[in-house]
């Protein structure tokens, strides 16, 4: 394993009272809500890892932490913990170097930021070891190589021709002296020959001549027309990058990011001057479709095995967008969350799954369902017929789903335990509801078969859905009707003409049996049976759940049809809302 920042602790800055967060070597991704502390990170990690390109940050007084009720006092703190070192590297950390938990050689870094000045900036102060009694060097500093990419950053700018430049720099990497010597001489040589064409001849004679008479032979300088240098140096400053044979400037802003980003890996893994390499890129999906942020992220996963000969980059990206956290590795995610007035961090790799659920939930984790990671609250449906009611639903009671932050997530059938241990008290501390059936059965001639409970009825629920309700906290709540949740709406009197109209909408004979099938039966618990057998459990061609709920959905909210959600459903919709 090379050498990575294994840990960085956060503590008295901005949202975040005191936070540990947990890296691995290649890729992290830190992914959180809108104002929830994930530039603070990308601060964080600056306050070390700057210095070469992109100035430290400053911070003042506004930036330490102020908790709930209080004042913000004291001094922000840093803390960085390097592992995977070398004998080389410890050479170079030396002061710097503890034993680990695991009993290996690790690197303690720090930043303090305090003794403000009279415009309230605060001074920071660079420090390794244990005790933070010893300054860190600029040897060590110089070590420390990364590159930082801010959000809705210029990519044109960093590659356009310069002395300073990525592309310059890269150029002189990976050119000895004996490479330079023959550039060099190629560009001598070309000098040569473009000066015997007759269009430079003349033009240097017009110049020159005019600049003669001018003057006068006593002052007039020796002019001459031709390459604007030709050594290697002044060659890679003017050295830029042709796509697809137009200026880079003529390029689109995402396709220029990501040039950008292969010219700033290269130059770092190229570099074997520095022990560390980072790269830290703050919402990378500001200039990408969602195409192509699926492919950088699937190549940044990846870089950590790297190229041949080249050394290993660790790379930052906060993000808030679902499609980064639904096609990064679970094991590479650092959540950020809400915990009142201040910011935490979660990482889901620390949970323990039950055998199998962990890539179970890699599977499934989509753009939609990766917005989990997002969640400030979370409600949890079987399919999609709950997905298109429930907010339908919600609203008819008041409630409006997107008013009050709820994140509504439908795991397609029973998939739920694999979403389960990632909320809770000791992971996402959100509210979160489950919506699912209770799928009652009975043994009846020694066969398995479901039964119809009326309203108020106990029921004795699926295993599936105990050991669920065995998961539950305060946060996390299970939520079981009597069966199915096509059923329970059937056994409320008023909802039944509303599901027979939706159902005359996609299936107009097989409203019409049943609304004379309904009429018929006796009784909340028989009309209801009657209503969702009929549609359901018919001996052939049942009626598509989806499509009823879609149908459902349209009479309510097109025609103001009555409706009224069952108890569990209105108290999941009421637990997320609170």
């Amino acid at each position: 394993m090379d050498v990575h920042l294994a840990e960085l602790r956060i503590r008295n800055f901005r949202r975040i009272s005191d936070a540990m967060l947990k890296f691995r070597p290649g890729l992290d991704v830190v992914v959180g809500p809108n104002n929830i502390g994930k530039t603070a990170v990308v601060d964080a990690l600056r306050a070390l890892l700057a210095g070469a390109d992109d100035p430290y940050p400053r911070f003042t007084c506004d930036d330490i932490h102020m908790p709930a009720g209080g004042t913000a006092t004291g001094e922000i703190r840093f803390e960085y913990v390097f592992q995977g070192l070398s004998h080389d590297d410890e050479a170079e950390f030396l002061h710097a170097l503890r034993d680990g938990d695991d009993g290996k050689i690790e690197a303690v870094m720090g930043v303090t930021y305090g003794d403000p000045d009279k415009s309230k900036r605060l001074k920071p102060r660079r420090w390794c070891g244990d005790f933070d009694e010893i300054s860190m060097t600029s040897s060590m500093l110089e070590n420390l190589r990364s590159v930082y990419l801010q959000p809705l950053r210029d990519a044109e700018q960093g590659l356009r021709p310069s002395r300073n430049s990525q592309l310059s720099r890269l150029l002189h990497l990976l050119s000895d002296d004996d490479g330079k010597d023959k550039i060099a001489e190629a560009l001598r040589k070309l000098d040569s020959e473009l000066k015997a064409h007759k269009p430079i001849k003349d033009t240097h004679d017009a110049i020159s001549g005019r600049h003669s008479s001018m003057l006068g032979p006593k002052l007039a300088q020796a002019l001459d027309v031709g390459l604007a240098g030709t050594d290697f140096g002044k060659l890679a400053a003017r050295l830029s990058i042709i796509v697809d044979a137009f200026d880079i400037e003529r390029n689109g802003s995402g396709y220029n990011n990501l040039i950008f980003m292969a010219v700033v890996l290269s130059e770092l893994a190229k570099n074997a001057d520095a022990a560390y390499r980072s790269l830290i890129v703050e919402e990378p999906e500001a200039h990408l479709h969602p195409q192509l942020q699926a492919v950088l992220l699937r190549y940044l996963s990846s870089i950590d095995e790297g190229e041949p000969g080249e050394k290993p980059v660790q790379v930052f990206v906060t993000s808030h967008s679902p499609n980064f956290a639904s096609i990064a590795d679970l094991d590479s995610i650092v959540c950020l969350l809400d915990a009142g007035h201040e910011a935490v961090a979660f990482h889901p790799r620390s949970v323990e799954f039950d055998k199998g659920k962990r890539q179970k939930l890699a599977r499934y984790l989509d753009v939609t369902r990766a917005e989990l990671f997002f969640a400030r609250r979370a409600l949890f449906v079987e399919g999609a017929a709950e997905m298109l009611m429930v907010s339908v639903l919600a609203k008819k009671h008041g409630y409006d789903l997107r008013d009050h932050g709820v994140s509504l997530i439908s795991v397609e059938g029973l998939n739920f335990d694999c979403f389960m241990p990632l909320f809770g008290k000791k992971a996402i501390t959100v509210p979160v509801a489950i919506i699912t059936d209770a799928d009652p059965t009975t043994k009846i001639d020694g066969k398995t078969v479901g039964i119809y409970p009326a309203t108020g009825d106990t029921v004795d629920p699926s295993d599936t859905a105990k050991a669920m309700i065995k998961r539950e906290d305060d946060l996390v709540k299970v939520f079981l009707g009597q069966k199915t949740f096509e059923y329970d709406l059937a056994l409320i009197a008023k909802n039944r003409a509303t599901m027979l109209a939706a159902l005359k909408d996609i299936h107009p004979n097989i409203g019409a049996e049943l609304t004379t099938a309904v009429a018929a039966a006796a009784g909340d618990q028989a009309k209801a049976e009657t209503l969702f057998r009929g549609m359901f459990e018919r001996k052939s061609a049942n009626v598509s759940k989806g499509r009823f709920a879609q149908a459902l959905a349209s009479q309510i909210e097109d025609n103001n049809a009555e409706i009224a959600a069952p108890g569990y459903i209105l108290d999941a919709i009421r637990h997320v809302c609170a």
